[in-house]
């Protein structure tokens, strides 16, 4: 999942939403990270999402839908794709506006920036600045996001281009994530349970 669906998946609190976002940019142990504990906890929640995204059979049926030419890279776009998803059918899976709810977790990134390690701080302010989540409705956005994500790769690499696939096969991409959502949505709810969320 990315930015905006582990948001989305996670509880409202901001040192947990800064937690969900932290997961991708913090390696090793939760338990020895310097960081507040809802912020621990949310890392830990983060990850326990992605494992069971990534085994999932809906989303695995995303990825199979990647070329070959791509497939290396077919994690990366289905996380993509489906932020957009999310986007376009926020109102299904969430009681708040989408911009009521981006506006907070964008004032919860930039009033914690003292918490992020230096390339989290970097990526996460400019999503906040340039409202990375709700752009990703349109699908040149999307376009943009992905391609300036290959330049950073490897060069050469087959990922310029990559939302062709989304385009050329929507209504299935658009199908598996619309099953998919409702039972992440109920995995991460019953991870959340006991998790501090102080005042």
């Amino acid at each position: 999942m990315n930015y905006l669906a582990h948001l989305r998946l996670g509880p409202d609190h901001p040192q947990l939403a800064l937690g969900g976002l932290l997961g991708d940019f913090v390696k090793g142990p939760v338990a020895s990270m310097t960081l507040p504990e809802p912020v621990r906890q949310g890392i830990w929640l983060h990850r326990r999402i992605d494992a069971f995204t990534d085994r999932h059979p809906l989303v695995l049926r995303s990825k199979a839908r990647v070329s070959d030419q791509r497939r290396r890279y077919a994690g990366i776009m289905v996380d993509m794709f489906y932020d957009h998803l999310l986007v376009l059918h926020w109102e299904r899976f969430s009681d708040q506006s989408l911009a009521s709810f981006t506006a907070r977790m964008y004032q919860a990134v930039l009033d914690q920036q003292a918490l992020m390690p230096d390339r989290a701080r970097q990526v996460l302010v400019r999503m906040a600045t340039e409202d990375w989540l709700g752009s990703y409705a349109r699908l040149d956005n999307l376009h943009l996001a992905l391609n300036n994500m290959a330049r950073r790769l490897r060069p050469g690499n087959p990922l310029v281009g990559a939302v062709e696939e989304l385009e050329g096969d929507y209504r299935s991409f658009e199908q598996d994530f619309l099953q998919f959502m409702p039972e992440v949505i109920t995995f991460a709810t019953a991870e959340s349970r006991g998790l501090i969320t102080p005042a």
